[in-house]
């Protein structure tokens, strides 16, 4: 079976031409080589790819005929992506959120004025 369609089909990524995007782009190695969307998976093939800022390790136990159901994935792959990787997503996520709330967008006026009154030095004055 095609990476890519490996990769859609253990629900990976939600559509399989973003699963080819991702092949294409080079966040997919298989036995530690980038590969196209085309290259071929076989049982015990190692799979690194890289979503959502994690790089998740999967081991290939047995290829499906379609897309499963989220239930059965694990019968056809082994994860052994390290726990630290998703330790550090938390880590960057609080770091995120500390300057503006989420959904904040872009500054406000009042805001505006406020950034610029603490950038102003007393020569300003």
């Amino acid at each position: 079976m095609r990476v890519d369609k490996y990769l859609w089909s253990i629900r990976y990524f939600k559509t399989r031409s973003i699963a080819t995007n991702a092949c294409k782009k080079g966040h997919v190695k298989v036995n530690d080589q980038v590969v196209k969307p085309s290259r071929e998976v076989y049982p015990t093939d190692k799979i690194e790819l890289r979503k959502d800022q994690i790089n998740y390790i999967i081991m290939v136990n047995d290829i499906p005929e379609s897309r499963v159901g989220a239930k059965l994935v694990d019968i056809y792959r082994t994860d052994i992506t390290p726990k630290e990787a998703f330790e550090a997503k938390e880590l960057l996520k609080y770091s995120k959120d500390y300057y503006r709330k989420k959904g904040a967008g872009r500054p406000t006026k009042k805001d505006r004025r406020d950034i610029d009154d603490f950038y102003e030095t007393p020569e300003d004055i």
